[in-house]
């Protein structure tokens, strides 16, 4: 399409959902959360090359992106934004309330349950889960944490399908056993433990430890870049003593007999 815009419609020949790629599906909240922000400023259209700016890719990533969803549309006007914001929605699967269950409330999971921007983007807390007698029982943010035991009975009971595993790495692989048992068929995991989960479960894993340990790594190479290599030091050898006539020792004596 070159330079050229288009407004988004749908295309009656356009790809199955489940034929987008992982790597466009894990672009389309940012692209979303770009749209919501043209929205709550008035804008109605946009063009490719000013949202793929916004969210730091390039146009043409963004058009082959759109594509995949089926949007297409007229040269020379851009793509409508709320057309956008709809269809992605509804990629996403936003258009519906997914009740989510958070099971380890330490620090990381208190954060996520009082964490706002879950119900604009369609996700609502429905259960907490901890194996802590001492906070077992406890509020956070409205909801009373139950005892991980419940999680069978409560996660079938309140539809939940999506799961957060905020659980020392010990405990990932029974707490995901049990989620799935449970009907649980999407989880994110912070443990910073590989856990196995049947086919047809997906897994997203983030390991704040190694995110952090890459980000060293990047800055280690970018404080080389500007330090450069240290020059190599020098090695001064002091110059030998000259000998003096009458000391004993090889230096006086050095070729004496000869």
């Amino acid at each position: 399409m070159g330079a050229a815009e288009w407004e988004a419609t749908a295309s009656p020949a356009a790809p199955a959902v489940d034929g987008v790629p992982e790597a466009t599906v894990q672009r389309l909240p940012t692209y979303l959360q770009a749209l919501h922000a043209l929205a709550s400023a008035g804008v109605t259209t946009v063009s490719s090359s000013e949202l793929a700016e916004s969210v730091h890719v390039s146009a043409a990533m963004l058009r082959k992106d759109l594509s995949h969803l089926g949007t297409y549309g007229t040269r020379g006007v851009g793509y409508d934004v709320a057309t956008l914001v709809h269809e992605m929605s509804a990629v996403l699967g936003l258009e519906h309330d997914w009740p989510v269950a958070i099971v380890g409330v330490g620090n990381l999971g208190r954060a996520l349950a009082h964490y706002g921007g879950f119900s604009s983007r369609g996700l609502s807390i429905a259960a907490l889960f901890d194996a802590d007698p001492s906070v077992v029982g406890t509020e956070v943010n409205g909801h009373t944490v139950h005892h991980v035991d419940e999680v069978p009975a409560l996660v079938a009971r309140r539809g939940v399908r999506i799961a957060v595993v905020a659980t020392p790495a010990a405990a990932a692989q029974p707490t995901c056993d049990a989620l799935v048992a449970a009907g649980v068929t999407s989880i994110l995991t912070f443990a910073g433990a590989t856990v196995r989960v049947p086919a047809g479960v997906t897994v997203r894993a983030v390991d704040l430890s190694s995110e952090l340990q890459i980000l060293g790594f990047h800055e280690q190479r970018k404080r080389s870049a500007l330090l450069g290599e240290l020059p190599a030091v020098a090695r001064v050898v002091p110059a030998p003593e000259p000998a003096v006539r009458g000391s004993e020792g090889p230096a006086a004596g050095a070729g004496a007999g000869r």
